[in-house]
């Protein structure tokens, strides 16, 4: 198997995990989501310690924050992906999961825009439209709304940016992700400190509570490694491509599970992204596809010669 095919593979598992994850949230509605973010936080890092330890890696952190430059990118890093889990602890508990799919919706589409930004990749006319396509969608759902889509904006762009600092990354993506929870941690432990003062916090109080704090530390782990793992072996554009399972999931969550309001403004909006991202879809097939025709013929010219 390729490199690049075991990136996709990491990146559907990292997918399904997310876009189920909001049933696990949903179930500690009860608990307040900064106090969620915090135990995510702290026990990934002890999850991911663990995972170091086992494979002889802890040296290697240290060494991954012994530049500014990688201080810096991993800093931002764990600014995007905290932001990014604390806005979809809260849209879950807060009724707005359906908003929060349409911001992974769109991920795919900034993806291609930070792709274009930062790396340079050339938009085709078609990933253009798109992208013009997804941004109206925003704009109509906003008119329609009476406010902006503030779910779906952070989460699409604090994802994007999250996605492009990681490509920046020399370290492996255990390492990296380690080192940004790492980061996390001793505000997390300070908030919780807080919060537990005169008896107070979620910690503790029965033992499913307990043991489902304990957990999301790991269902936080898990999908971070795999897409750390998948953004160092596929472009962006490929990311993007596979990220659909992930607001498909929540989409199907919040209608079917949660019950969440679908209004036409939505309906709308979320039609227009949905014929975005056929149109990205279909124009990423096509590069596909005469990309591998032009190496089989040069692969054939080679052979002659």
């Amino acid at each position: 198997m390729t490199d690049e095919a075991k990136g996709v593979l990491a990146m559907i598992g990292a997918c399904t995990v997310w876009g189920l994850s909001g049933i696990y949230y949903k179930l500690l509605d009860h608990v307040p989501p900064l106090e969620i973010l915090s135990h995510r936080t702290v026990w990934g890092f002890v999850f991911f310690l663990g995972v170091l330890a086992v494979q002889g890696r802890l040296r290697e952190l240290p060494k991954t924050l012994s530049t500014r430059r990688n201080i810096l990118l991993i800093v931002f890093a764990a600014l995007m992906i905290s932001l990014n889990w604390f806005v979809f602890i809260s849209s879950v508990q807060m009724g707005y999961a359906t908003d929060a799919s349409m911001g992974y919706y769109t991920f795919p589409l900034t993806a291609v825009l930070m792709g274009a930004i930062f790396f340079r990749e050339r938009l085709t006319r078609a990933q253009g439209v798109a992208v013009a396509l997804a941004a109206s969608a925003v704009i109509t759902l906003a008119y329609g709304l009476g406010a902006a889509p503030w779910v779906a904006l952070t989460l699409a762009f604090s994802f994007s940016l999250y996605g492009v600092v990681k490509k920046g990354l020399s370290s492996g993506p255990v390492v990296s992700v380690t080192a940004e929870v790492a980061i996390l941690t001793p505000f997390a432990l300070g908030w919780l400190a807080v919060v537990h003062q005169g008896g107070g916090g979620a910690f503790g109080i029965d033992a499913l509570t307990t043991a489902m704090l304990i957990f999301a530390g790991i269902l936080t782990a898990v999908p971070l490694i795999l897409f750390s793992y998948a953004t160092r072996r596929v472009s962006l554009a490929t990311i993007g491509l596979v990220q659909y399972l992930n607001p498909t999931l929540q989409f199907l969550v919040a209608t079917l599970i949660f019950r969440e309001a679908f209004t036409i403004w939505h309906a709308i909006a979320f039609a227009m992204i949905w014929t975005a991202l056929a149109i990205y879809t279909a124009s990423s097939l096509r590069r596909g596809r005469a990309a591998r025709k032009a190496a089989k013929t040069a692969e054939a010219s080679g052979t002659v010669i």
